[in-house]
């Protein structure tokens, strides 16, 4: 434990002083379960609040199974069920491997969705959030 915080910069002292989101229970303690929230409810696309932001998954995504023979995601969000579905197509740069060549398929950097695409929840924020989006999102 010494040497963790000695290499983060930290003194015993300041270390005392840090509350972790378990309060003070410790790692080996009783603690009660946590509240269950729910999915939000399925809607349109979600607002992003920073450039360059993945698209938020504004639905449920619970029982949907990715792995490396099937991806739940595509049977909406493809380039050729996206019209049918109403969803939103996946975008063009998914189509692109890690040195910018166009592929006939999604490239595998980018077959598992839930890496940057989440769906929400509806439950209270861990620590305090002051965060506000981008002005030029709005």
């Amino acid at each position: 434990m010494m040497v963790i915080l000695a290499c983060a910069g930290i003194t015993p002292a300041q270390a005392g002083d840090v509350t972790g989101l378990r309060g003070g229970v410790p790692l080996d303690g009783a603690e009660r379960s946590p509240e269950l929230t729910k999915w939000m409810p399925d809607s349109h696309a979600l607002p992003r609040a920073y450039l360059q932001q993945p698209p938020l998954v504004p639905h449920q995504i619970e029982s949907y199974k990715i792995d490396m023979r099937q991806n739940k995601c595509m049977t909406c969000h493809s380039w050729s069920k996206a019209k049918e579905t109403r969803a939103t197509k996946i975008s063009l740069t998914h189509f692109r491997n890690r040195f910018g060549s166009e592929m006939s398929d999604v490239s595998p950097q980018r077959y598992f969705c839930t890496q940057c695409h989440v769906p929400q929840k509806d439950a209270p924020p861990l620590v305090e959030n002051t965060f506000k989006p981008v002005e030029a999102i709005k």
